[in-house]
């Protein structure tokens, strides 16, 4: 059984807390599924960059030694059975107590000497979320299939909500406590990172950047991600997110759609009528009125949604709310 040990310790460099007198409870999250090669590394890096840290490493049905190795480097291990980089993530937010949560992936490639400066970036500015955004000269590092995926639905989300982060898809994050005890986690799988950003969008709150070294796996390791496979995962999120976080602009697409193609349908039978008075194309009539109608429906939905959605982030807003903020004023 895991057990939540919480030192307590001064965030790493951060002068802010030092003059304030603060006190920060630091976790590092690492979700695993095997990774053996490069685990017992990851842990020992960050046990060196963050002396006063937790480290948690949450295995996901690893079928190598990736527990044993964890164990061996000094981590604090639980397991996840349900499969799916979501699922670990859901269970870390729900399970760990934490003033600042530092969440990255166990395979190697994320650098830990930058999370200090990503924390403090947090702690000095009172954010909730900064990314790590990912630069890397290494072809194997950062496939092109992979960085166009990522522009790709950069452009969307920017599309959707007026704002993107440069590199939406990177693994390695630092958190709020106000964030992640607010954060629904709906997703199971890797489209969980598409996920924790509009979660920050909807709220609006104050995020970051600040780009990172980003390394290729050594050898002996191997990608869980399938590039076609979860980028559609992450389209159909993306997609999903935005019927429950803009339902009148979703659903009025299909009321567009649906009354052009009604009153294109119509035109030649109001044409015929006035010159005849007959409506000889009667199962065209009968379709151009359903999809007017249906049309109707859709954007009757939409404008229902709209005021539920707007209820529904209200809520969640005063659960943000709830729990108190990283930064303090100067007394």
């Amino acid at each position: 059984m895991m057990t939540d040990k919480r030192p307590e310790g001064k965030l790493a460099g951060s002068n802010e807390a030092e003059q304030l007198g603060l006190r920060r409870h630091i976790a590092v999250l690492i979700p695993c599924y095997n990774e053996e090669v490069t685990i017992g590394a990851v842990v020992h890096d960050f046990r060196r960059t963050l002396s006063d840290a937790a480290i948690y490493v949450f295995d996901n049905n690893s079928s190598d030694r990736t527990i044993p190795c964890a164990l061996e480097a000094g981590a604090i291990v639980n397991t996840v059975r349900e499969q799916g980089k979501g699922n670990v993530i859901r269970r870390m937010f729900a399970d760990i107590e934490a003033d600042i949560y530092v969440l990255v992936d166990g395979d190697g490639t994320y650098d830990a000497s930058a999370a200090p400066t990503l924390i403090e970036e947090l702690a000095a500015h009172g954010l909730d979320m900064v990314v790590a955004s990912r630069t890397s000269n290494e072809r194997e590092a950062y496939r092109l299939g992979h960085r166009f995926g990522n522009r790709l639905l950069t452009a969307c989300v920017m599309m959707i909500f007026g704002r993107s982060l440069t590199d939406m898809l990177s693994g390695y994050r630092v958190f709020s406590r106000r964030f992640v005890k607010s954060f629904p986690a709906h997703a199971s799988g890797f489209e969980t990172e598409t996920e924790l950003t509009v979660h920050a969008y909807e709220l609006r709150m104050p995020v970051s950047e600040i780009r990172t070294l980003y390394r290729s796996r050594p050898p002996g390791s191997a990608s869980k991600l399938n590039t076609y496979r979860d980028g559609l995962r992450i389209l159909l999120t993306i997609v999903r997110l935005f019927k429950a976080e803009k339902p009148l602009i979703f659903f009025a697409f299909g009321f567009i759609l649906c009354a052009a193609t009604s009153i294109i349908l119509s035109v030649p039978l109001f044409k015929t009528y006035l010159e005849t008075g007959l409506v000889p194309r009667l199962p065209t009539a009968v379709l151009a009125a359903s999809l007017m109608l249906f049309g109707t429906l859709l954007l009757t939905c939409g404008i229902v949604l709209n005021t539920v959605t707007r209820g529904r982030m209200e809520i969640k807003r005063l659960a943000y709310l709830a729990v108190p903020g990283l930064w303090r004023p100067r007394g």
